[in-house]
């Protein structure tokens, strides 16, 4: 989403990295690039404004200390990073958990903003705390709202409550009473209420949701916005901060092809922190709104601790562990631990996502956005049609297993002698790690060794080191013979 967004930010960091001493004229001309690029972002004005005020004082405050340093582009690129970081909500707060349970959350929003999905979501994630959510279908209006519910809630072993059948029959604030009282008979900690939506903000709209707030008391009212829609996602959030109140905001599409201005106003207009952020249409798309972190992959940094957290979700602690302790004693790291690691990254999700998550990334967009996630499935069908010897000890592997190999897993030889190169290439690099690190330590993200890189796509060739030849004219001729 913030693509456009970072582009323009490195752009205007370039300039002042080929300065050596920093002016206030170099400080303004950054500002007004920022200004622009936020601006063309769908950033509100006002919003713009005072980030662009904050940090130029901030720079021409701290210019004659700026230039002292080695680096003094860097200290400007921290100021705006500190702002930028302020302006998406700093540290934010996690969900208030109710003294006594259940703890009810109450999600509004606009129809189409995804709240239903997002429920799902919300209760899955919250499931995998060691919670027992429920999910109340209280959206009686939206034609087969609570039929989308509970396949949700079915796709993710979430009970759902739902008395009525939707469509314009029943009553939403009942629904939502009974449903907080069956969670505590049932003795389920968390309770969900899924509320109906409009397409625009009425009187109707406000008052449904204003019965549903008063009659189960929430612990927690989030706002749901879709961040594709600009300058009315603010507007929309004022709107029903006035009327009904709320005290997180969710932004759901965070993946779509927007601008994002939505994510860096809501917060400075309502002042309500953003608490989760929804990247895609599968359930697991899901997760905590770092500002940090955000801040970090808007300006070209990357979101290395999140990629790390996925990481280890996806590889689980018994194999996480047996593999450092082989890089640690200096073992080979094999075709079969390969192939965990591959499971791994199958768990993770979106390989596209996860590349766009490493610094730099925006340099190599084309590449990402292009990447084949299949080409997982396909290196893994290799490596799956291999022995447990050849896995073990790839020298086996010599022509006519290559072959059996290609055929067993629908591939080509080319295929296969393409991955047996890199799988060779990242022995080596793990072997330099390792002895550079005096044999200890382990690679940076677990579960992903830093040497194997990604599976080449199909019919890429790996061209091979060449040899230096010989100084000697007979021995070279007969080499080159």
């Amino acid at each position: 989403m913030f693509d456009n967004l970072t582009s323009k930010f490195a752009s205007a960091f370039s300039s002042l990295r080929a300065k050596g001493r920093l002016k206030s004229g170099d400080i303004d001309s950054v500002a007004a690039e920022i200004r622009a690029a936020l601006i063309e972002s769908d950033v509100a004005l006002d919003v713009v404004e005072s980030f662009v005020t904050r940090i130029t004082d901030r720079s021409l405050e701290k210019l004659e200390e700026v230039n002292k340093g080695i680096n003094p582009s860097q200290a400007i690129f921290t100021i705006v990073n500190e702002e930028l970081t302020a302006i998406l909500g700093g540290n934010s707060r996690r969900i208030r958990m109710a003294k006594k349970a259940p703890t009810v959350i109450m999600l509004t929003g606009l129809q189409g903003a995804g709240k239903t999905s997002l429920a799902g979501k919300l209760a899955l994630h919250l499931k995998k705390d060691g919670n027992t959510p429920l999910l109340v279908a209280s959206d009686l209006q939206r034609p087969n709202a609570v039929t989308q519910l509970q396949t949700v809630g079915d796709s993710i072993k979430v009970p759902v409550f739902a008395p009525e059948p939707g469509n314009g029959v029943g009553d939403p604030v009942a629904v939502a009473k009974a449903g907080v009282k069956f969670a505590q008979e049932k003795f389920y900690n968390i309770v969900i209420v899924d509320t109906a939506g409009r397409l625009g903000v009425d009187r109707e709209l406000m008052q449904e949701a204003i019965k549903i707030r008063d009659a189960v008391s929430p612990d927690e009212i989030l706002f749901v916005v879709d961040a594709m829609v600009g300058q009315d996602a603010v507007r929309t959030a004022q709107a029903f901060q006035e009327g009904v109140g709320f005290d997180g905001v969710v932004l759901t599409k965070l993946d779509g092809d927007a601008r994002g201005g939505a994510a860096l106003s809501v917060l400075a207009k309502t002042g309500k922190p953003i608490l989760f952020a929804s990247t895609g249409e599968k359930v697991e798309d899901f997760d905590l709104f770092y500002p940090d972190r955000m801040a970090s992959r808007i300006l070209g940094m990357g979101d290395i601790q999140t990629l790390a957290e996925q990481a280890k979700r996806a590889m689980d602690t018994t194999t996480t562990s047996r593999l450092e302790e082989k890089f640690a004693k200096g073992e080979d790291f094999t075709l079969t631990d390969f192939l965990s690691q591959l499971e791994a990254m199958k768990n993770m999700g979106s390989m596209s996502k996860m590349l766009a998550m490493l610094p730099g990334a925006g340099a190599i967009k084309k590449q990402i956005e292009n990447f084949d996630d299949n080409e997982l499935v396909r290196t893994q069908a290799i490596v799956q049609s291999m022995t447990p010897a050849e896995r073990n000890d790839p020298k086996l592997l010599n022509g006519s297993r290559r072959a059996r190999i290609a055929k067993g897993s629908g591939r080509q030889v080319s295929e296969v002698n393409n991955l047996v190169d890199r799988f060779a290439g990242a022995q080596k690099m793990m072997k330099q790690m390792r002895a550079g690190a005096g044999g200890k330590g382990s690679p940076s993200i677990p579960g992903m060794p830093a040497g194997m890189g990604l599976p080449a796509p199909a019919g890429q060739k790996v061209t091979p080191k060449k040899k230096s030849k010989s100084g000697n004219p007979a021995k070279r001729a007969a080499e080159e013979a």
